[in-house]
């Protein structure tokens, strides 16, 4: 979980270092965009570790970050081989934004007030060419009306859920804030559930 500049959520409510359900279908969409060669990795909104660990069982060397202290203890204490930090993706990451080859974002940027400001410090926290390697659920025409059909709005945006989702995105819009930040090569793959009625979308884009 990121913060913003107003409101920090130090407690995710991570109870353990499983999986969570996304993690089942976003992991396999996400290993096919690491790269073959060792290469530095930073991990934004790395909640319990999971994916941080799983990318560094590929040989890559992985920093990962997050909000979320609980999230950070759980991480530390059951993945040795990856540096983890309680941070935050809009402050100033030069002191471990060193040769980034990769950033991995997975289910981070919907939960944010300010994703303009997020993707803007991925940019320049990437080397020149490194890629960007982002998910977040996907939103569609069918989809939308699918949930609206039967009577899904209430439970899909709910207020219930603290550090809940804010923004909700559609590969036009997404495509849009990564492009005005500077990204090339915008593309998208999806994952989980039915054509158009997917559960993620899985970007990619590079840096120049």
């Amino acid at each position: 979980m990121i913060k913003n500049e107003e409101n920090i959520i130090t407690n995710y409510g991570w109870k353990d270092s499983a999986p969570t359900f996304v993690h089942s279908f976003l992991w396999p969409a996400i290993c096919k965009h690491l790269p073959e060669k060792p290469s530095n990795v930073l991990d934004i909104g790395c909640g319990n570790g999971y994916i941080a660990a799983l990318i560094a069982d590929k040989g890559h060397q992985v920093t990962g970050i997050d909000c979320s202290s609980d999230g950070i203890e759980i991480a530390k204490t059951q993945y040795q081989n990856v540096k983890f930090e309680v941070r935050s993706a809009y402050d100033n990451l030069d002191d471990i934004a060193i040769n980034i080859d990769l950033i991995i974002s997975v289910e981070v940027i919907e939960h944010l007030y300010n994703p303009k400001m997020f993707i803007d410090n991925i940019f320049k926290s990437l080397s020149s060419g490194g890629k960007i390697v982002l998910t977040t659920p996907y939103h569609g025409y069918l989809k939308n009306l699918a949930i609206a059909l039967f009577n899904k709005w209430d439970f899909h945006h709910t207020v219930n859920w603290q550090g809940g989702h804010i923004k909700f995105f559609s590969p036009r819009t997404l495509k849009l804030l990564l492009k005005e930040a500077g990204f090339r090569n915008v593309e998208f793959k999806y994952a989980g559930r039915a054509p158009l009625l997917w559960k993620a979308m899985i970007a990619t884009a590079r840096k120049p």
